[in-house]
C-alpha cells in the first residue's frame, strides 16, 4: 500500500499533469478558433493585366487574340455550350466569354463573336446582337503570395461536385459522420504500422490533414500525431463541415513548380491543364484526387505512367462508391493524362509582376497584400509582352548561340507613363535576376541627350547649328591621372554643328561642351528629368560613366519622349479589397521640367540619329515613312548595348550584356538596337508626328559655318530654331543644293 505522503505526492503530480493538459488544450483551442476563419480567407492580393478591349477598327489578328485566349485558359470547342470555350473559322472568331468582377462592376457571361479582315476588328457581336465594345476578362499574372506559395482560391459552389465526392471517397469516406478523427482509421494506421516496424501510414482524416498544413510542421512522431488529433476535434467543434472542405480544397499541397509550392485544386487545374477547375473532365479530376497521396510520386510530368495507374485506381473506387457510373467510368479510364503542353503557375510574368510588388509595397503592408484579398488591376499587355519576348529571343538567338548574352527590356506608353511590357533576362518567363529593375550598369551614350538638351534650354548660346570642337580632350584629373576620351572610331572632325555631334555620337565634342556647361548643370538636368540614382560628379559622368538600372533610364526616356513632361512610371491602375470597393485608382500626375522649345530641338536630332546616325539600323526593320527617334549607347570594351527610344504612342528601352561584365563585341547599334526595331515594327501603331511649338521656326543653314542660307545653296540644311536664336550672318551662296537632306525637307518646312 501507498503511504498517504506518496498518494499526495500522486495526486500533486497528476494534479499538475492535469492542469498542464487543461493549458495545452486551452492554447489549442485558443489556436484554432482565433485563426481559423482568417487562415481560411487569407487571400493574398490578385494582379491582372489590362483587359483586352474588342471593337471594329481594333489592329488585331485574330492569331493574336486566340493567343491571348490560349493564356486565358480558353479551349476549342465546336459547340461553344460552356464558358471558357472557343472556336474559329475563318476570319470569324467566336467565344464563350466568363463572367467578370471589373473594377466598376461584374460583367455577365456572353458568347461573343469577332469578325477580321484582315489583321483588323470588323465587328463585334455580343449574345447575337452587334455591339460598339466588349472587354475581355484580363489575364492573371501572378499575386502577391508569402513563403513562396500559389494559390487561387474557390468556393465550395464553384468546385464540380464529381471532384468533392470522389475526393471524399478516396481520402475520407466517413466524413461527414466523423467529429475530426476516425477510430477505424487510426486502427487501420496502428496496425501497418506494426507490421512495418515504423511509422508508415497516419490514418488521417481531411480535418486532421487540413490542421497539419495549418499549424503543425511535417515531423512524423506520435506526439505530434496526438497534437493533430486533439486540434482536429477542437476545429470540428469550431467550424462546420463545409468550411472545413472549403479550407482543404484551396489549402491541399498539389505539386512544385521549381521554388515555389501549388496548394489547392483551384491552381493545380492551371498547372496541370492550363484550365479553369470547373471545366475539367472526370479523368482531370481524378488525376488531382490522385496527386493528394503523394504529388511528387503522382506527378504527371515525372511519372506519368505511375500518375496514369493512380488515376484509373481513383476512378475505380469513384465507380464503386457510385460517384460515376460504369459508362463513364469505361470513358474516362480510357482518356489519355491530358495535361498541357505547357504547364504553367499564375505567376507567367515575373520581371513584371516583381514592378508590381515593388509600387504596392510603397502603399500597402505586407500583411495586406497576402492576406487581404485586394484586387490588383495593372497596365500589363499581354501582346506586347509577347512581342518583346519575340525580339529578344530572336535577335540574341542570332547573335549567340553559347546562351551568354542576357537582355533587359522596358516598354511604356509614354503619354501616361503606363509600364505596358518588362523583361528581365534573356528567359524572361524564369524568375531569377531582374536585369530590367537591378542590373546597374554604365549608360553610356545614353546620356548624350541630356548634355545637348541642356545646351539648347540657352538658345542664346546653343542651338542646333552652333559649331562644337571635335578635337582630342586631356583633363587633369590630379594625382598624375588624366582623361582623355577618345571618340569610337579613333577619328577626330574638327568643326561639327552641334546636331552633328548628337547624330554621330562624338564624345569629344560632348565632353567639351558639357565641360562649359559645367557638370553640375547635367546632374540637375538628368534629375529633373527623373533619374534619381546619383551621378559622379567626374567629367567622365558627361558619357555615361556612372550606372543607372534600365527602369530608370525609361524614367529618364520617358520625359524626353512626353516633350519635357515628367511622368512617373506606373504599373497599377485601380486596387479593388475583398469587397469589391475601389481603393485607388492611377492619376496622370506630371510636371514640366524642361522647355518644350528645347525639347523639340532635341527631338529633332534623335530623329536625325536614326536617319542619318548611329541608329540607321533601325530602318532595316520599320518602314522609311514610319519615323521614330532614338540613341544608341556603347560603353567602354563594348561591355554594354544600349538603346532608347520612341515613336508615336510607344516607348521601350533595351539593354544587352554579359553578367560577368566580360565585352560583348557589339555595340549598341549591333546589339540593342535591332531588338528595339523589331519589337517597334511589331509593335507600334504610330509613327512620330511634327508638331512643331509656336515659337519654332525654321531657316535654312550653311552646315560649315552655322550662318544662314539658302534651300539653293550646297551644304544648306533646314534646322529648327527657338525664334530669335537663329543665326545673324550670311553664309555666301556658290551653287544649288544637292538635295542630300530632301527628308528632313519634307517634314520639317
Amino acid at each position: 500500500m501507498f503511504s498517504s505522503r506518496a498518494r499526495a505526492l500522486t495526486a500533486k503530480v497528476l494534479l499538475v499533469l492535469a492542469l498542464l493538459l487543461a493549458i495545452t488544450l486551452a492554447y489549442l483551442d485558443a489556436l484554432v478558433s482565433a485563426s481559423f476563419d482568417q487562415r481560411r480567407w487569407e487571400t493574398p492580393a490578385t494582379v491582372f493585366a489590362r483587359p483586352l478591349e474588342l471593337y471594329p477598327g481594333l489592329v488585331l489578328s485574330p492569331e493574336a487574340l486566340d493567343y491571348e485566349l490560349e493564356l486565358l485558359g480558353y479551349r476549342d470547342s465546336a459547340t461553344l455550350s460552356g464558358s471558357g470555350q472557343k472556336r474559329r473559322t475563318g476570319e470569324v472568331l467566336a467565344f464563350h466569354a466568363r463572367s467578370f468582377a471589373f473594377a466598376d462592376g461584374r460583367q455577365p457571361p456572353a458568347r461573343v463573336e469577332l469578325r477580321f479582315a484582315g489583321d483588323r476588328v470588323s465587328q463585334v457581336r455580343v449574345d447575337e446582337r452587334r455591339a460598339p465594345l466588349f472587354r475581355l476578362e484580363p489575364l492573371q499574372i501572378g499575386g502577391i503570395y508569402p513563403r513562396h506559395q500559389d494559390r487561387l482560391l474557390l468556393r465550395l459552389a464553384e468546385v464540380p461536385d464529381s471532384l468533392l465526392e470522389g475526393l471524399l471517397a478516396v481520402e475520407d469516406r466517413g466524413f461527414q459522420q466523423h467529429h475530426g478523427i476516425s477510430p477505424t482509421g487510426i486502427l487501420r494506421a496502428a496496425l501497418a504500422n506494426l507490421r512495418a516496424g515504423r511509422l508508415v501510414q497516419g490514418g488521417s482524416t481531411i480535418t486532421q490533414q487540413l490542421v497539419k498544413n495549418y499549424y503543425l510542421s511535417r515531423e512524423r512522431s506520435l506526439l505530434r500525431k496526438l497534437i493533430e488529433a486533439l486540434m482536429a476535434l477542437m476545429l470540428e467543434l469550431h467550424a462546420d463541415k463545409s468550411e472545413i472542405l472549403e479550407a482543404y480544397l484551396n489549402e491541399v499541397y498539389l505539386g512544385q513548380d521549381g521554388p515555389r509550392a501549388i496548394h489547392g485544386f483551384g491552381l493545380a487545374a492551371r498547372h496541370y491543364f492550363d484550365a479553369p477547375l470547373e471545366t475539367l473532365g472526370l479523368h482531370q479530376q481524378a488525376l488531382l484526387i490522385g496527386m493528394v497521396k503523394g504529388p511528387s510520386l503522382y506527378n504527371p510530368l515525372r511519372n506519368p505512367d505511375t500518375a496514369l495507374a493512380r488515376r484509373n485506381l481513383v476512378l475505380d473506387v469513384m465507380r464503386e462508391q457510385s460517384v460515376i457510373s460504369e459508362a463513364e467510368h469505361t470513358v474516362a479510364s480510357a482518356m489519355p493524362l491530358d495535361i498541357s503542353q505547357r504547364p504553367r503557375v499564375i505567376n507567367t510574368f515575373p520581371a513584371y509582376l516583381n514592378l508590381v510588388r515593388r509600387q504596392l509595397r510603397r502603399d500597402y503592408r505586407e500583411q495586406d497584400l497576402v492576406a487581404s484579398g485586394l484586387r490588383v488591376f495593372t497596365s500589363f499587355d499581354p501582346q506586347l509582352q509577347r512581342m518583346a519576348e519575340t525580339a529578344v529571343t530572336e535577335v540574341l538567338s542570332g547573335l549567340d548561340r553559347e546562351d551568354k548574352l542576357q537582355a533587359a527590356m522596358v516598354v511604356t506608353r509614354y503619354h501616361n507613363g503606363e509600364v505596358v511590357a518588362l523583361i528581365g533576362g534573356r528567359k524572361p518567363r524564369f524568375a531569377g535576376f531582374n536585369r530590367a529593375l537591378d542590373a546597374i550598369r554604365p549608360m553610356g551614350s545614353l546620356i548624350k541627350p541630356v548634355v545637348y538638351l541642356t545646351a539648347l534650354e540657352q538658345p542664346q548660346r546653343w542651338t542646333l547649328a552652333s559649331l562644337l570642337d571635335d578635337s582630342p580632350v586631356s583633363v587633369d584629373l590630379g594625382a598624375g591621372a588624366r582623361w582623355e576620351p577618345e571618340n569610337f572610331e579613333r577619328e577626330s572632325h574638327g568643326q561639327v554643328p552641334l546636331h552633328t555631334a548628337l547624330t554621330h555620337s562624338y564624345n569629344q565634342a560632348t565632353a567639351r561642351l558639357g565641360m562649359q556647361l559645367g557638370t553640375d548643370r547635367v546632374r540637375e538636368s538628368l534629375r529633373r528629368l527623373g533619374l534619381e540614382r546619383a551621378q559622379p560628379d567626374v567629367p567622365a559622368m558627361l558619357l555615361g560613366a556612372g550606372g543607372v538600372a534600365p527602369v530608370e533610364v525609361a524614367t529618364l526616356y520617358q520625359s524626353i519622349a512626353a516633350g519635357g513632361f515628367a511622368l512617373p512610371l506606373q504599373t497599377i491602375r485601380e486596387v479593388v479589397d475583398a469587397q469589391g470597393k475601389l481603393l485607388k485608382r492611377s492619376t496622370l500626375d506630371y510636371a514640366r521640367v524642361a522647355d518644350p522649345a528645347a525639347m523639340h530641338l532635341l527631338h529633332y536630332g534623335l530623329r536625325e540619329v536614326v536617319r542619318e546616325g548611329t541608329g540607321r539600323v533601325v530602318y532595316r526593320s520599320l518602314p522609311a515613312d514610319f519615323d521614330v527617334a532614338g540613341k544608341t549607347g556603347t560603353t567602354n570594351d563594348n561591355r554594354d548595348a544600349w538603346f532608347a527610344g520612341f515613336s508615336g504612342d510607344l516607348l521601350a528601352v533595351n539593354w544587352v550584356g554579359r553578367d560577368d561584365n566580360a565585352p560583348t563585341g557589339l555595340t549598341g547599334a549591333t546589339g540593342a538596337a535591332p531588338i528595339w526595331a523589331h519589337f517597334m515594327a511589331a509593335a507600334s501603331r504610330a509613327g512620330l508626328a511634327y508638331r512643331a511649338p509656336a515659337t519654332i521656326k525654321h531657316y535654312w543653314v550653311d552646315e560649315a559655318s552655322g550662318k544662314l542660307s539658302d534651300e539653293r545653296c550646297a551644304g544648306a540644311r533646314l534646322l529648327p530654331f527657338i525664334e530669335g536664336s537663329q543665326p545673324q550672318a550670311q553664309a555666301p551662296c556658290s551653287d544649288r543644293g544637292n538635295g542630300v537632306f530632301r527628308w528632313f525637307r519634307e517634314v520639317f518646312q
